[in-house]
């Protein structure tokens, strides 16, 4: 019962990290802190982000591990800005890559758990 309640764990953690990074884009480039007066187009960047989340919500195993490769983007993109940009746009970059790392270890030990609770068991000695 332990490993069920570890799966649904990361699948909530990993659901919440990207819907954190949709709902963080939108904002940050539309109201927080757009580039340019007004919103800017930097706010498509979320558009990927939406692609697997109907996967991550049906508990799609694939998805989780295409995701896990994916999320390093934005990572990158948290990581230049969060030592390129001024407040509040780097304070805004930091909780990026705070959400992508979350978002990457849940993707992570969900597909290490799913694989695990599937293995075949051996029998003991």
């Amino acid at each position: 019962m332990q490993r069920d309640q570890s799966i649904n764990l990361t699948r909530q953690l990993a659901a919440g990290s990207l819907l954190g990074l949709i709902v963080l884009g939108l904002l940050w480039e539309l109201w927080l802190a757009p580039i340019r007066p007004g919103g800017s187009l930097l706010a498509l960047k979320v558009l990927p982000l939406c692609v697997p989340l109907a996967g991550i919500l049906k508990n799609r195993l694939y998805t989780y591990r295409w995701v896990s490769l994916m999320v390093w983007l934005y990572f990158t993109e948290g990581v230049v800005r969060a030592w390129s940009d001024r407040p509040p746009s780097n304070w805004l970059a930091m909780i990026e890559v705070a959400l992508c790392l979350s978002l990457f270890v849940a993707c992570a030990l969900h597909v290490k758990l799913r694989f695990t609770a599937v293995a075949p068991q051996e029998p003991a000695a």
